[in-house]
């Protein structure tokens, strides 16, 4: 395994992030694909066997059970200070807004139950999970800027946001004194390029580490045409961002496909060898110990100028989907249903 600094803090992680969306209660999430604890705790021990420290959960993530089996798992087969622990939180309810909870009370309620959930102090990396349109940004990092006063939380990052708000978020800081976004986690693979418009630029001149979702496209850059599997067949949301653009993406998993033959590797290896000439450390799930080994793998893979070149060269520009695509104004308060406090979400993106 290959370590790198997280972005201008001072975190050493894995080139690998393990995703761990995949793990949790089925029954109180909305994936029904999702790991049961003793087969998550195998994936979460076989991931620190091969040298990941860098593991990112939700309280969104199946009610709050994903970081309960994190938290579980790590005090068992690692120690506190070796792992590096992202979660992220989630915008005001409804119920929270009429109720006058403000976005400050709302960020420290949220790390409280968090921290509960992972059964630790504090956490690395707290994730701000997407832009909040019915809260002041002020609200939020103040809030943010308490909980890492109370040692509660190291540092922050963002997900899900628009270049320009990256910008204004970090702006802010500079004249409160609140922390500053020290990583972006965006919706960034192979078939999904529009990160490298503006965001990918922003990062590399501010030393925001990108800590991208959905690297391997929701299974479709790591298997051969025509190959399927549980979470291909019952994962809407995916469908939903991929599925629209299946035809312009399948010349480019076939390439991948071609270059893993050609090199004796697994499509994975390559899909994410390329990420990571990109990017600081991908975000990887994995709900099988082979798709955490093939992840592990590809760090080492090096891939040349001409590869490189020669799978990116059919893309063409995609309309932006899945939390992104309601990611304004007017879609934050329709298409959103959550409730907090480790209870049901109910997530409609």
């Amino acid at each position: 395994m290959q370590y790198t600094q997280l972005g201008s803090s001072d975190l050493r992680v894995s080139r690998i992030c393990m995703g761990c969306m995949g793990f949790g209660d089925a029954r109180n999430g909305q994936h029904s694909w999702t790991l049961d604890e003793a087969h998550s705790r195998e994936i979460i021990r076989r991931g620190l066997e091969l040298g990941i420290n860098f593991f990112d959960t939700a309280i969104a993530y199946q009610s709050g059970t994903s970081e309960q089996y994190l938290g579980r798992a790590l005090r068992d087969f690692a120690r506190r200070e070796d792992v590096v622990v992202a979660t992220k939180f989630l915008p005001r309810t409804p119920e929270e807004i009429a109720a006058g909870v403000s976005g400050r009370q709302h960020v420290e309620n949220l790390v409280n139950t968090s921290l509960r959930n992972l059964g630790t102090d504090y956490i690395d990396l707290y994730i701000y999970h997407m832009w909040d349109y019915a809260t002041p940004l002020h609200d939020i990092l103040e809030g943010l800027s308490r909980v890492v006063q109370a040692g509660k939380v190291r540092y922050v990052g963002i997900s899900n946001c628009f270049a320009y708000q990256l910008a204004k978020a970090n702006a802010l800081p500079e004249r409160e004194g609140f922390p500053k976004f020290v990583s972006v986690q965006g919706h960034y693979n192979l078939i999904f390029r529009e990160e490298e418009r503006e965001m990918a630029k922003l990062c590399a001149e501010d030393n925001i580490a990108m800590t991208p979702y959905s690297s391997l496209a929701g299974g479709r850059l790591s298997k051969h045409p025509g190959e399927t599997s549980r979470r291909l067949e019952e994962d809407s949301y995916a469908r939903l961002k991929y599925d629209a653009t299946a035809a312009q993406d399948a010349e480019i998993i076939s390439r991948v496909a071609q270059l893993a033959d050609r090199r004796g590797v697994s499509m994975t290896e390559i899909s994410l060898a390329w990420l990571l000439t990109k990017v600081t450390a991908p975000v990887v799930g994995a709900t099988k110990l082979h798709h955490v080994e093939g992840a592990a793998r590809a760090v080492e893979l090096a891939l040349t100028a001409e590869e490189c070149a020669w799978l990116e060269e059919p893309y063409v520009p995609h309309a932006l989907v899945g939390v992104m695509a309601q990611n304004t104004p007017a879609a934050a308060g329709e298409r959103h249903v959550w409730t907090t406090g480790g209870q049901t979400i109910a997530d409609k993106i």
